[in-house]
């Protein structure tokens, strides 16, 4: 895009002389992200996929093409999230800890890497937070606590963080049981807690049988009253506080277009800004899926260049007001373009350069 002045059909609403905020060079010191303040929504930016894989071979590889992708996309475009919950055999939960460990220790330092510990119940979490935590966190992004049911199991975790002198990492925590659904605002509005996302199978079967297993299914789980109520609520519970809502696994991996379909309604649909990975196969549907249009892309550049040379004073674009309120909005596109990879012009890749 040209900086020569607003797009076509575009003038300030103000009185004042325009700051021409946008330059082909750089950017004026006030960043978007500090004058579009108050949005909710706003409380964080995490990839829009989060990739999980417990077996040795699949990890490193997981971290190889975690690096690959970065280099295509030019941005980290999903995270690495090392299980230890389902990854770990039996009688081997100390070794598997020790292992991820290491993996965390050695991946790149550009690298965005997790670990999923065992639930706050099992036997095993004392010890995979104070040797994960304990010896990794500076080369971690967060850790993921499973099967969370009120916050004093998050107020368990953190202090387990905290005896690890690991109290920088933040929380992602995941819901899986109708009782915890039910706590997802209290859980949310924990300051720790940077993302919920919903465990499907488990909701699923935490209730006895009276919801039939075609509700696990990509097509199921969005059609079933009580899950759609159970994700919508967890989204809800996450945009009220500022965190990330993750959505939940698709098991049909090797089925491409139920997989976009699934990811297209969970970004589209319930407000889903996440999605897990369980097979290298769904990362790019899933990133494809949550990144924005392109035409949504260029008239988000458009009215944010616009904004910024009219000193961030209302605008009208095609008989169409644009203040602040929408400027926020916008702008987000513009985060989740960039998240995904998306071609930004360089006057909008000029604000993640320099923040």
């Amino acid at each position: 895009m040209s900086d020569a002045g607003p797009p076509q059909g575009v003038h300030a609403l103000s009185g004042r002389s325009p700051v021409h905020a946008v330059t082909s060079v750089g950017v004026h010191p006030l960043h978007p992200r500090e004058i579009l303040l108050g949005a909710q929504a706003m409380g964080g930016q995490l990839p829009v996929c989060d990739h999980y894989s417990g077996v040795e071979a699949r990890m490193r590889k997981s971290l190889q093409l975690q690096a690959e992708l970065t280099a295509e996309f030019g941005a980290c475009v999903f995270d690495v999230t090392l299980d230890c919950e389902d990854g770990a055999p039996v009688g081997g939960e100390a070794d598997h800890a020790a292992l991820v460990t290491q993996l965390a220790l050695d991946a790149a330092e550009a690298a965005r890497v997790a670990v999923r510990v065992h639930p706050v119940q099992h036997p095993s979490f004392a010890a995979d937070m104070a040797v994960i935590a304990g010896q990794a966190a500076h080369r971690l992004t967060h850790i993921m606590i499973p099967k969370v049911e009120s916050v004093d199991d998050v107020i368990r975790a953190e202090q387990a963080l905290i005896s690890a002198s690991a109290g920088r990492l933040p929380l992602h925590v995941l819901i899986e049981s109708p009782a915890a659904v039910h706590r997802a605002f209290d859980i949310a509005a924990h300051p720790r807690v940077q993302s919920l996302s919903f465990g499907l199978m488990d909701f699923v079967s935490a209730h006895g049988g009276a919801i039939p297993v075609e509700a696990m299914s990509s097509e199921g789980q969005f059609a079933h009253p009580l899950v759609v109520r159970a994700k919508l609520e967890i989204a809800s519970a996450c945009h009220a506080h500022g965190k990330v809502p993750s959505h939940c696994v698709v098991t049909e991996f090797t089925d491409g277009a139920a997989l976009h379909a699934a990811a297209s309604r969970a970004s589209r649909e319930l407000g889903y800004t996440r999605m897990w990975s369980i097979h290298p196969g769904q990362i790019r549907p899933i990133i494809d899926a949550f990144a924005p249009q392109e035409r949504d892309i260029d008239l988000a550049c458009g009215i944010i260049e616009a904004a910024a040379r009219a000193d961030w004073a209302p605008i009208q674009l095609d008989g169409q007001l644009h203040d602040r309120a929408s400027y926020r909005y916008y702008w987000q596109v513009i985060e989740r373009a960039h998240q995904t990879g998306r071609a930004l012009p360089d006057t909008m890749l000029a604000y993640f350069q320099v923040h």
